[in-house]
């Protein structure tokens, strides 16, 4: 691997995964972390990483409890509705992390996230659409999983629903009261009690000053929070010990979290908006089940995507929210990528057409000077003397930078600024001219070039290679030929014409040959065909699709006309 980190072993994963299934029998006897509201970095493996981590309000060490191995859960969708930029943005976001975690400082992402399947919006929609709740929910949670690959976010190692896990729920809620930390009311409601943990509760921004979440009358503070809930008239419900009903939603992450990693997690994921009162309550509710002073290690949470123009984060509840597949009409995955990659995951970011075209122009920039340094490595691009040493030491400096910028807190806009740097460099010495004969070449390093900034574009999910070789395979696999066939024509007929540029005998037959040889150029380039001329010689590419009118205007500007 591109990193040179040893491979970790699958044996070590599988018995992770053995010991941690099945742990919701009964409460836990505590293993982890010490008793009290101070967190304390965990014993284990530091992963080379410093990650910003909510519970503490500031960067540290990241330590994981196995060697080579994360465990790391998320909370997922509620499914009632499509899918939304604001979704796309953290799920993308936490999909870049999870990837540079694991390619460049070798440790494994086990995944888990739930699918919540029942909840208020989900009954509402039913109602409204006169079908069964089940029926809302597999629906958007189908459709969700394919806008998820649509964004080339790798899936979780398991997805669980709610719904497929309430007996789990309702042994957890038990595990609670047994312990001392919840209690039934007459109405058949349980809730968690916030006074049994005393001053433990508060461990995000915003629990001080909370009133609580509405409900019975017979709660014991207005800050406890329900684990169950007494079923309506014409709800979906399950038997309990306390009637029917269905879970709270807090419970449900707990509940399914220790299921798959038991009383110990190293990272719990989320965007900014779920850390209260959604992970407050989640670590309050785990840490009384387990009896444990410290649940979950780490929490990352990721800035809101806003509207350009607006202070309110996109949500369906405002509806100010651009569905992922609307999105996909106009911009690429890769160019969605680059956008999130642009801004700190921890960031909020600002939507718009103009923050999206300079993440396409920069995408493009980059794959411009991939391709010009092939071209340049076939012979087919002619300049002047490189200067070798000071490139590869420009690419040394751009690895150490990338790896330094990751390692703090995942910082991905250092990164590719590092990363376009490098590219501007690289584009200083491609300075075409029309004959080079006896001139030395350096096409290694350009290779070596080409060749890093590919991987490091692979390990954040952007696959430029493969992208607009999918697209021409999807026409005809005969295309590649077609265009260079071609090419070498047009360029065979601009030569000839430039060749007698000095010839008045000429000029009536040249003209007209250098403006056919534009216009072919010109007209080429919408059909994802960009030509590009240099000096006597001209190279060309196949572009995707998304990216074609921004690198023909680019050219456009550029470009001197054959004439």
């Amino acid at each position: 691997m591109m990193w040179g980190h040893p491979v970790r072993s699958v044996l070590r994963e599988a018995r992770l995964l053995r010991r941690a299934l099945g742990t919701v029998a009964g409460p836990q006897t505590p293993r982890c972390g010490v008793s009290g509201k101070k967190w304390t970095q965990p014993a284990g493996f530091d992963t080379g990483v410093k990650t910003f981590n909510s519970l503490t309000q500031q960067k540290e060490p990241l330590v994981v409890a196995t060697e080579g191995v994360a465990t790391w859960y998320s909370c997922g969708p509620t499914v009632y509705d499509h899918a939304h930029l604001g979704h796309a943005c953290s799920y993308v976001r936490f999909d870049i992390l999870q990837r540079v975690l694991s390619r460049l400082f070798g440790t494994t992402v086990i995944h888990a996230m739930v699918i919540t399947d029942i909840d208020d919006k989900i009954i509402k929609r039913g109602w409204e659409e006169n079908v069964s709740p089940t029926i809302i929910a597999r629906m958007y949670e189908e459709e969700f999983k394919r806008d998820m690959l649509s964004l080339k976010v790798i899936p979780p190692a398991v997805y669980l629903r709610v719904t497929e896990n309430v007996h789990h729920i309702v042994a957890f809620i038990e595990g609670i009261i047994q312990n001392g930390h919840a209690y039934a009311t007459k109405e058949g409601d349980v809730y968690f009690d916030i006074r049994s943990i005393g001053d433990r509760y508060g461990k995000f921004a915003g629990a001080v000053d909370s009133h609580g979440e509405p409900g019975s009358s017979n709660k014991r503070d207005s800050r406890d929070f329900a684990l169950w809930k007494q079923s309506k008239p014409q709800e979906p419900y399950w038997e309990s010990p306390w009637g029917r009903g269905r879970p709270g939603w807090h419970i449900e992450c707990s509940t399914i979290a220790s299921g798959v990693f038991g009383s110990q997690l190293d990272i719990h994921s989320g965007g900014i908006d779920l850390a209260f009162p959604h992970h407050e309550n989640e670590v309050a509710q785990s840490e009384a089940y387990h009896q444990c002073g410290q649940w979950a290690n780490y929490f990352l949470h990721s800035g809101h995507l806003h509207l350009k123009g607006s202070a309110e984060k996109m949500s369906k509840s405002l509806k100010n929210y651009i569905t992922i597949k609307d999105f996909l009409q106009s911009y690429s995955a890769n160019e969605f990528r680059m956008f999130c990659l642009m801004t700190k995951y921890r960031s909020g970011i600002d939507y718009s057409d103009n923050n999206m075209s300079e993440a396409r122009t920069s995408l493009g920039t980059i794959s411009t000077f991939l391709h010009d340094a092939q071209a340049y490595m076939r012979g087919q691009l002619q300049c002047s003397p490189v200067h070798e040493a000071s490139l590869w030491e420009r690419l040394a400096e751009t690895k150490s930078s990338v790896v330094k910028a990751l390692a703090d807190d995942f910082d991905t806009q250092r990164a590719i600024g590092a990363v376009m740097n490098l590219v501007h460099d690289g584009n200083r010495q491609l300075q075409p001219v029309s004959t080079a004969d006896g001139v030395a070449r350096s096409p290694a390093v350009f290779g070596a070039m080409v060749s890093y900034m590919r991987e490091v574009l692979d390990m954040f999910g952007i696959d430029l290679l493969h992208g607009t070789q999918a697209e021409v395979a999807s026409g005809s696999g005969n295309l590649q030929g077609v265009v260079e066939q071609l090419t070498h024509f047009r360029s065979e007929v601009r030569a000839l014409a430039l060749a007698h540029r000095n010839d008045p005998a000429t000029a009536s037959l040249r003209n007209p040959l250098l403006k056919a040889c534009d216009t072919i150029r010109k007209d080429l380039a919408p059909l994802g065909v960009l030509i590009k001329d240099r000096g006597a010689t001209s190279t060309w590419e196949i572009t995707e699709g998304k990216q074609r009118q921004t690198e023909q205007r680019v050219q456009d500007q550029g470009q001197e006309t054959s004439s």
